[in-house]
């Protein structure tokens, strides 16, 4: 009986173990670039002849050379957070003599199935995932084929020996709960995003080290979690926690939509900001700056994130091996006038 597609499949995985090499330099190899020892490139070709049919085809092969375009994926609307990293990214890029295929908006969010046939793009040479909705195994195979590729912001925790780029959301929601601890408060509402979103989780662990730690653990009915982080949901969901019989004192927004939307609810029940209630956001984009009072927030480093990422990819093209993998960028907290003394 011959041997099933599965047991044929053959990774550039397979081929760096068999030759001693790292998968970066055995996708060098495939995909004909020239900063490769002769040698290296002799061990890897003659592997792959070992392996005969099962071997991991070059890319190119039989088509036109790429040239030197990278994929970027942000399967959402490019508002003021998504667009100020496609554009760092975009721009990065030109810097790099490399151009940019994007994908992007809602109809990107609908075009499922494009990471497995990348390898095939005669066009791109590597991609940048933005806050990828893909499942972990779609981005294992895109690593197991040798494709180079990272992913801003991640949704989830990367899989291992996947480059990825992120803030620092536990510093820096720790670093804004402790602003507010020193101000006395401590029956804080938290307005969150998605609880699978691993920015999500590591705000959450963030704003609660600084409670616990004079002795206030956290109140489940303090707690609001929305699919959606819009302004709307942020109003609604401030408008549960400010109508409690015991209503928090200040509330902090998994992002600044949220805190502007939680503004609206403390005006409409005749509550002063700061003086009745204290309200901090996150990511400090333009509407941040555009509200009365200003809202203190937590500064994400997008334009950073995004020109990181395209260094990561650099690297990884030209066949320098990378110092870290997960790379988490510095968060700053912001003080305006929307936080007070409790």
């Amino acid at each position: 009986m011959g041997e099933t597609a599965e047991a044929q499949r053959v990774t550039v995985r397979d081929v760096a173990a068999q030759t001693g090499l790292s998968i970066a330099t055995v996708s060098r190899v495939l995909n004909g670039r020239a900063n490769v020892a002769p040698e290296t490139r002799d061990k890897v070709l003659q592997a792959m002849g070992g392996l005969g049919r099962r071997a991991p085809r070059r890319r190119g092969a039989g088509v036109p050379k790429a040239d030197n375009g990278v994929y970027v994926r942000c399967p959402y609307v490019l508002t003021d957070y998504f667009g100020l990293i496609v554009s760092a990214v975009t721009e990065a890029l030109d810097v790099h003599g490399m151009h940019a295929v994007v994908d992007a908006g809602e109809s990107a969010w609908n075009r499922t199935g494009v990471l497995p046939t990348l390898m095939a793009w005669p066009q791109v040479t590597g991609a940048i995932l933005i806050l990828p909705p893909e499942p972990e195994e779609e981005l294992e195979q895109l690593r197991d084929q040798g494709f180079p590729f990272v992913v801003v912001d991640p949704r989830t925790p990367p899989p291992r020996n996947i480059a990825a780029v992120s803030a620092a959301n536990f510093a820096g929601a720790r670093r804004l709960m402790t602003h507010l601890v020193e101000l006395g408060h401590r029956r804080v509402g938290v307005l969150g995003g998605p609880l699978d979103w691993t920015a999500m989780s590591d705000r959450l662990a963030g704003y609660t080290a600084p409670l616990v730690g004079v002795g206030v653990y956290p109140a489940p009915e303090l707690l609001r979690t929305v699919n959606d982080p819009t302004v709307e949901a942020g109003r609604a969901a401030a408008a549960e926690l400010l109508d409690l019989a015991d209503r928090p004192t200040a509330l902090v927004a998994f992002n600044d939509k949220m805190a502007v939307g939680a503004l609206q609810a403390a005006a409409e029940r005749g509550l002063r900001v700061p003086q009745d209630l204290s309200v901090a956001g996150f990511d400090d984009i333009d509407v941040s700056r555009a509200t009365h009072p200003r809202l203190t927030t937590v500064r994400q480093p997008l334009g950073e994130m995004g020109r990181m990422a395209v260094s990561l990819l650099g690297r990884m093209l030209t066949g320098h091996e990378l110092d870290a993998l997960h790379v988490e960028l510095a968060t700053e907290l912001v003080i305006r006038g929307s936080t007070g003394p409790a």
